[in-house]
């Protein structure tokens, strides 16, 4: 009897469970045809199936309500759909995947903060992986990032090679670039550290053009990059990559992975030597700054319950580089016996992560915390500098509904510099000493993301600042995407207003050099800009292969622009907010097609106007200025083929560039604005067995060199600059616009364990 009761007590209970549950069913097709052995997963649940070999799928004891169904597929990029689950009734849906291309598939964390599949993002998010950049093999990710289109990493002096990035033609300082999320390479390192990222740490690079500064704050006006350090429990146990070429670069880059207890770790390191001083265009100057370099970086993360997230990184970096004469030693370092520009860099970073124990919240803690120490010599110009910066978010992630998740943020971030120039001098009685430059960053942001429709997305956003300088500051944002249910088609419309804070140094080293006094005759604003842009995404899957394209237009207003001024009193820097408004606008194109036979092309154009309107400093009519180095066209491609039978693989890559404005002196005999030319290599690449391949080929297949770069390199101190002199032309570095590195070979040796 007792048996008879609990086996009847068993079934009544199973029988209300099913009445609390239903299933689902459907299949999975693209263009018409079965997509067999697909996967289907319950968002936010374990629940999941794999589709038959006739797409069919079935989800059995489904909680009742709304649900998200998640598919994905080798080949496909992922989409999912909202569905209502009734008790005890089975619901169908029907899946229609497009192919995967250019990593639309991937999942990305810039635009939103939070982890999205990129064809979902509502902020338009262009994604870049080692492999991408390994066609045309390069040191660091500067050079690297030669070959993406609408970034421009540009040399601003030609001795040294110090630079800073370009996003659709606006200068480095309007420039994020972060690592992990985390601001760490800005104002110091922007210029002289970002040599020092090596591939060996990349696991991909995010890139956002227009501003972010609703999400990240400060310097995020132009756009944001952001490198994604490499998981080290998916990272390989062993890799190694070494190149050199014929001009006598060196490279190594070396990553190990482990486990370690409930840990794993990524440690990995670059090493690079260039020590040929080479003077092909016989100006008695070195062509390219010969430098040695060292970065280490240490990852660890730790495997913590329902996957919380908890991770710390380090890094540390130094450089030793030189450009100059010939015939310059040490000893003659901040001389004016032999010119020579001497830079010494050391570096340290620190940054987490860390997924608070909170049930049912998603509360994640980040922060980071780095020192840039600067050592340099400029001829007789000596220049020291130190720079702090620490930082620290806590970001709050809940779903509202099905439809309707929230981000609320709150960050700090601290500042401290100090240097040896007039930009952090004070008078203290009758002495003159530095006070270092301190400035505290308090914010608070909150983001609302709402799927309107099956196939709409809004997205709005709200940041507050306050600056211990300039008081408050308000940033929104609002953003928009419509997609097909298959996401063959995405279009993506965007508002933002960015800003700037107000920075009384200069990153510049040329900007700094001499006795000047630092003048600001008024009270300056933030730098404020409002940004438009529209962006649409277009797949095309035919017989012959593959076609995404990618095109977008842009426009950036901006008002209170700050430009320091030299001309007027050359004893002084004038700092004052522009009288006028500058305007970044533009068309860019990235195409991405793959062929069914072993054929891949990407290609990608920028068409823009920068420039501004500014009234001259003894009044009258507004005029318009062009920006300098910002070309008015440029574009980049990279041709991959594979030659089945040999097992090599060849890329053909490059970069074109139109004419840009220059740097030139009054009455100068050098061309104001630049020639077209373009920058092409090839490479060969060959498997050997399961973990080794070789490489080699050309750079600079065309051996272009530019003309007229450096202006009385004869006498570089302007120790003669009165006499035979009638245009009163001195010496400068920063008339600049293609490297000074001719045709070259390469060779190297890529292992992954």
């Amino acid at each position: 009897m007792k048996t008879l009761l609990l086996c009847t007590l068993l079934l009544l209970t199973a029988i209300i469970a099913q009445a609390q549950t239903g299933s689902i069913k459907g299949t999975v097709r693209t263009e018409g045809k079965v997509v067999p052995f697909a996967s289907i997963g319950l968002k936010g649940t374990t629940l999941g199936a794999t589709a038959d070999e006739n797409s069919a799928f079935t989800l059995h004891k489904v909680p009742v309500g709304p649900q998200r169904v998640v598919v994905s597929a080798v080949g496909f990029l992922p989409t999912e759909r909202a569905v209502t689950v009734v008790a005890g009734q089975t619901a169908t849906l029907s899946f229609a995947l497009s192919g995967a291309s250019n990593e639309l598939g991937s999942v990305v964390v810039s635009g939103t903060l939070s982890e999205v599949v990129k064809s979902q993002s509502p902020v338009a998010v262009e994604i870049y992986t080692p492999r991408y950049f390994q066609k045309n093999p390069s040191a660091c990710l500067f050079e690297n990032l030669t070959m993406v289109n609408g970034v421009r990493p540009q040399l601003n002096c030609n001795i040294c090679n110090t630079g800073d990035i370009h996003i659709n033609g606006l200068e480095g300082p309007y420039t994020m670039v972060l690592i992990d999320g985390m601001p760490i390479v800005s104002s110091l390192s922007t210029v002289y550290g970002l040599s020092g990222i090596p591939n060996s740490m990349v696991d991909r690079i995010e890139v956002v053009k227009g501003p972010a500064s609703t999400l990240y704050g400060s310097e995020a006006v132009g756009g944001l990059i952001n490198v994604i350090t490499k998981n080290p429990a998916k990272a390989p146990r062993f890799t190694a990559d070494a190149f050199g070429t014929s001009h006598g670069e060196m490279n190594l880059d070396l990553g190990t992975a482990a486990k370690v207890g409930r840990a794993t770790t990524l440690l990995s390191a670059n090493l690079f030597g260039y020590d040929q001083r080479r003077d092909v265009n016989e100006d008695g100057f070195t062509d390219l700054p010969t430098q040695k370099r060292a970065s280490v970086f240490n990852k660890w993360s730790w495997q913590r319950p329902q996957e919380r997230v908890a991770n710390l990184a380090g890094r540390y970096y130094y450089e030793d580089r030189f450009g100059g004469q010939l015939g310059w030693k040490p000893e003659f370092r901040g001389g004016d016996s032999i010119y020579g520009e001497s830079v010494y860099t050391g570096r340290y970073e620190l940054l987490g992560q860390y997924q608070l124990p909170v049930a049912g919240q998603k509360l994640m803690l980040s922060g980071s915390y780095n020192q840039h120490r600067q050592n340099s010599a400029y001829g007789t110009t000596l220049y020291r500098a130190t720079q702090r910066v620490g930082f620290g978010q806590l970001t709050w992630a809940r779903d509202l509904s099905i439809r309707h998740g929230l981000l609320l943020g709150a960050t700090y971030r601290y500042t401290w510099y100090d240097d040896n120039t007039p930009a952090t001098a004070r008078l203290a009685g009758d002495q003159t000493v530095s006070q270092p430059d301190k400035t505290s960053l308090p914010g608070v942001f909150v983001q609302d993301e709402w799927k309107v429709t099956e196939n709409a997305t809004l997205l709005a956003g709200l940041r507050y600042d306050y600056n211990s300088v300039h008081g408050s500051i308000l940033s929104p944002r609002l953003n928009y995407k419509w997609s097909k249910p298959d996401n063959s088609q995405v279009v993506r419309v965007g508002v933002g207003n960015g800003y700037r804070v107000v920075n009384l140094f200069t990153e510049d080293h040329a900007a700094l050099t001499g006795a000047r006094q630092v003048v600001v005759p008024e009270a300056l604003k933030p730098e404020r800009s409002w940004n438009a842009n529209v962006n649409y995404q277009r797949f095309f899957s035919t017989g012959a292969g593959q076609l995404t394209v990618d095109a977008s237009a842009f426009y950036t207003y901006f008002t209170n622009k700050i430009s320091p001024d030299y001309t007027t009193d050359v004893n002084q820097i004038i700092y004052r907010n522009l009288d006028g408004y500058a305007v970044s606008r533009g068309l860019t194109l990235n195409t991405d097609l793959t062929f069914s036979r072993p054929l891949k092309v990407i290609a990608g154009i920028t068409l823009m106007d920068v420039f501004r309107q500014e009234r001259p400093e003894g009044g009258g009519a507004r005029r318009r200025v062009q920006q300098l180095h910002a070309p008015v066209f440029s574009g980049t491609y990279a041709v991959s083929y594979t030659l089945a039978r040999l097992g090599v693989v060849v890329d053909y890559t490059g970069q074109v560039n139109g004419p840009m404005q220059l740097p030139v002196q009054p009455n100068d005999y050098r061309p104001a604005r630049s020639p077209w030319y373009s920058l092409q290599n090839v490479q060969l690449t060959k498997r050997l067995g399961e973990h080794l391949e070789i490489y080699g080929g050309l750079k600079n297949l065309l051996d272009f060199l530019p003309r007229h770069v450096l202006i009385r390199a004869f006498d570089p101190f302007d120790k003669y600059v009165t006499q035979d002199n009638p245009n009163g032309y001195s010496f400068d570095t920063e008339y600049n616009y293609a490297p000074v590195q001719g045709r070259r070979t390469f060779l190297g040796l890529r292992y992954t364990l």
